[in-house]
């Protein structure tokens, strides 16, 4: 017999260690040629982190996404960042890029306005350009303004920048501290199927909604909703390294004998991006990494709940540990005395 049943998870996520002792660092120049070097720590995992840093980059310069070359080849000549987890890159680094590109587009104004003599407040960057309001056709290329900085007023367009969060007080009386730079929330619907017969739960349909703060690029973070849904719906279901916990027996010793999901097993998936900007973000954003993947494991248990009324203590939830909690059922309401 198969029945189905639906279960929710809510979740609140931390962005970086907090505290103190979580910098980043970042370094951005302009080139003569109109390129702009951006130096960061940060390494990128497949997760789109030098996208998004080039992006926040050209925003606040003003510049072509395209004229944005991320580098950061080693840890001997990037800047210092702490490290690549803790759904930190984004809000850290961007906050660090964003202070080190203004630093570099006040410099690039100032010599702008010698060029086209005109005040630096008076002037706007604009694809590429530097033109003065309201007289667009008073304008000059960046290249064109970079090159001027070099060979003609001895000024090298640059900026530097950091960001780490000033460690909190710690109320002495009751221990109260504000210890996160960032808070995101999320929220798990799961929908599955549960076969009595066997004990296999399938997931039929998830539903993930997550505060993002600011979606810097929204398909970025759809592609991260649904990478972790599809992760964390492996670990309720199906990955287990220790099979006899708190015995090493059977567990898999190469990656071909551990259970993961397939292409198959993956259910439909619905999302939704949800912006509430973060005032202390890099316009607007907060992390969205980790807590992708945490909770559907307690949506899919709080859904088998729903379905056949067990509450299965322990991930994955193996079709042995439904049928033993679904046979326990049975035995209590047997044993029950009678009225």
């Amino acid at each position: 017999m198969k029945q189905r049943g639906r279960g929710i998870a809510v979740l609140e996520y931390p962005t970086g260690m907090n505290q103190g002792g979580d910098p980043s660092q970042a370094y951005v120049k302009l080139k003569p040629d109109g390129t702009v070097d951006l130096m960061i720590g940060t390494v990128e995992l497949g997760e789109g982190a030098r996208t998004v840093m080039a992006q926040m980059c050209a925003e606040t310069l003003g510049v072509p996404y395209e004229s944005i070359v991320v580098r950061n080849e080693d840890t001997d000549t990037s800047p210092l960042d702490t490290g690549t987890f803790a759904s930190r890159a984004t809000f850290m680094n961007g906050n660090a890029i964003r202070k080190a590109a203004s630093e570099a587009r006040k410099l690039l104004l100032d010599v702008a306005g010698k060029e086209l003599e005109a005040a630096p407040e008076d002037l706007e960057v604009v694809n590429g350009e530097v033109r003065v309001k309201g007289a667009p056709e008073r304008k000059k290329r960046i290249s064109e303004i970079a090159a001027a900085a070099i060979y003609g007023h001895n000024t090298f367009i640059a900026g530097s920048g950091a960001f780490l969060k000033p460690l909190a007080p710690i109320d002495e009386e009751t221990g109260a501290v504000d210890a996160a730079a960032t808070v995101a929330w999320g929220t798990v619907i799961a929908e599955v199927e549960v076969d009595t017969e066997t004990g296999i739960v399938t997931v039929e349909r998830m539903t993930c909604a997550y505060d993002v703060g600011q979606a810097i690029n929204p398909a970025l973070v759809q592609g991260q909703i649904e990478g972790g849904a599809v992760m964390g719906i492996s670990s309720a279901l199906f990955e287990n390294l220790y099979p006899y916990y708190p015995s090493t027996e059977h567990q898999a010793a190469r990656f071909g004998e551990l259970q993961l999901i397939t292409a198959a097993d993956v259910p439909e998936l619905r999302t939704a991006i949800v912006e509430e900007p973060a005032p202390n973000g890099p316009f607007g954003a907060k992390g969205v990494g980790e807590m992708t993947a945490n909770a559907q494991g307690a949506a899919i248990v709080n859904a088998i709940y729903d379905a056949v009324g067990v509450w299965i203590t322990e991930l994955p939830v193996t079709p042995e540990k439904v049928l033993r909690a679904l046979e326990a059922k049975q035995q209590a309401r047997e044993s029950a005395p009678r009225g």
